[in-house]
């Protein structure tokens, strides 16, 4: 057996995960960069109105905006090792479980937030990734993704409290939401990923 060969894929796969991982977060950096120039002209177009019909489109800008660095700090501490393992399944991976995630965080922020309530930030997609990537194993039957859900769960575990309800400026709403879309993109990838092969 060439184990040069046999090692190289899996280096080059995770080489991959690292700059795709690097490169998520560097941009939500940019972003809040340009948000803070612009005296928050970002955060004004891309955070969505809870219960405004006509703002349901910010659903998919809400993850890119943040309020302050602290906020986009709190968030890139997870999101660089929960990207980073996830894209370690694929690009194509990533963006299905993200599109989901942002979808049910983002229909959770609107639906369950006070009326007219400004939310933003990608904690749910945190909340998603990780939910995802604990409860995988259990869909694939894969004992390294058993393995890797498991150290996740005790690493991060703690995490999860952030789906009930707690002070009025964190929304918990989206990450119950972000949390649900992880079960449920666990469930749809998975199965994806079984009839493909």
């Amino acid at each position: 057996m060439d184990l040069d060969h046999t090692l190289r894929p899996a280096a080059e796969r995770v080489k991959q995960s690292a700059v795709v991982s690097a490169l998520i977060v560097a941009a939500l950096w940019i972003i809040e960069a340009l948000d803070v120039l612009t005296h928050h002209a970002i955060d004004a177009v891309a955070s969505l109105k809870a219960w405004e019909v006509s703002d349901l489109w910010s659903i998919f800008t809400m993850p890119f905006a943040h309020y302050g660095w602290a906020h986009l700090e709190a968030n890139s501490a997870l999101l660089l090792p929960l990207g980073f393992v996830l894209a370690l399944s694929g690009l194509a991976v990533l963006a299905r479980v993200t599109f989901i995630v942002t979808c049910t965080s983002g229909l959770a922020a609107w639906l369950l937030s006070p009326p007219y309530t400004a939310v933003a930030g990608a904690s749910g997609v945190v909340f998603g990734w990780l939910t995802y990537l604990i409860v995988r194993g259990f869909w694939t039957r894969r004992w390294p993704e058993v393995v890797v859900g498991l150290v996740l769960a005790v690493v991060y575990g703690s995490v999860l409290w952030g789906v009930l309800p707690q002070s009025t400026h964190v929304s918990w709403q989206g990450h119950l939401g972000g949390a649900i879309g992880g079960v449920l993109a666990a469930k749809l990838v998975s199965d994806r990923r079984a009839s493909s092969g």
